[in-house]
């Protein structure tokens, strides 16, 4: 089916992707991952959980790890709205759209809405977080990639044109996309609201799951220095992909897994997407360049394992359709 025009004027203003609360084995395993090896700073932490953030965020967390007896599993994923009213809008949206919503407490976050999307991926909005002090020039803080913020998820969905239609009523924008040539179904889509190639993203397959959370970095050499130090760790088997240069987004980018199997992008040299006539660029499905403009094709692994929802059952996708993988 077509994609979905932008709806420009959305019942309420989401400005961009903001955190997300990833259930773990081991706190301290999990801690020396994020902050020895990814580079990402400690705000707070407690005996449950470690509040972290990226050298250029000002709000408080973007990641937050749990201790949990479900671990490899995502809690939520977290968005800002543009002001408080926005709030009010969103929970008379989607209780309009007939999804649950419910008012919580989070930590170091002002009035939040916990409600779910169309596939039951767990969301919250919020508007207020609590602001440190920036960061980004003390360099004696920069570890690992040196990860400056994060920039998006991407999500495996059992139905990406239902899902497309789902985000892009409230305000998402596509940027690229795959569409099977028999079905003229979308096999996946990249949505946007900060002005970048996406937000969120989608990939057919068992869904809901989460496929990665990715961070911004500020070079291609950051991704190679990541390499050499995981390499020289104990963490080579975390190297799942690349490095290599997407087709779609143009991006340079390294997959990695946590030590409780999340996948983690590293990515940089994206392109903005701010004007909102940008027409949403189509790729071939059969389009190896596609994933990977030059580099080693995905492994199976990275269309496969994903990590699952709290409370949501995945279902399988109807869409056969598949891309080119390595032998």
């Amino acid at each position: 089916m077509p994609v979905p025009a932008p709806n420009l004027y959305p019942d309420f203003n989401t400005i961009r992707l903001s955190h997300v609360c990833l259930n773990v084995k081991d706190l301290a395993a999990s801690q020396k991952f994020y902050t020895e090896i990814l580079g990402l700073q400690v705000s707070d932490a407690d005996e449950n959980r470690i509040y972290l953030r990226a050298m250029e965020e000002r709000g408080h967390h973007c990641v937050i790890l749990q201790q949990s007896d479900q671990p490899g599993t995502v809690e939520v994923m977290g968005f800002k709205t543009f002001d408080k009213e926005d709030l009010d809008r969103a929970d008379a949206y989607f209780r309009k759209k007939g999804r649950p919503t419910e008012w919580v407490q989070r930590p170091y976050q002002g009035r939040t809405l916990l409600t779910s999307d169309n596939m039951g991926i767990p969301l919250e909005f919020y508007h207020k977080m609590d602001r440190l002090e920036p960061i980004h020039q003390q360099y004696a803080l920069y570890r690992g990639v040196k990860p400056l913020r994060i920039d998006h998820f991407n999500c495996f969905s059992h139905d990406v044109d239902a899902s497309v239609a789902f985000y892009s009523d409230f305000g998402f924008r596509v940027t690229e996309y795959t569409e099977d040539e028999d079905s003229k179904k979308l096999w996946a889509a990249w949505l946007h609201r900060k002005g970048g190639v996406h937000d969120m993203a989608f990939t057919n397959g068992t869904g809901p799951r989460m496929h990665h959370v990715a961070f911004w970095v500020p070079n291609p050499l950051n991704i190679i220095d990541l390499l050499d130090l995981m390499a020289t760790t104990g963490y080579v088997t975390n190297i799942e992909r690349g490095p290599g240069r997407h087709g779609i987004s143009n991006a340079f980018f390294l997959y990695i897994l946590d030590p409780d199997g999340h996948r983690i992008e590293i990515y940089c040299s994206d392109y903005q997407t701010v004007d909102p006539d940008l027409e949403p660029i189509k790729w071939d499905l059969k389009d190896p360049q596609r994933q990977t403009l030059w580099g080693a094709p995905a492994p199976e692994s990275w269309f496969k394992h994903g990590s699952r929802f709290v409370g949501v059952t995945p279902k399988e996708s109807e869409l056969q359709a598949s891309p080119i993988i390595a032998p």
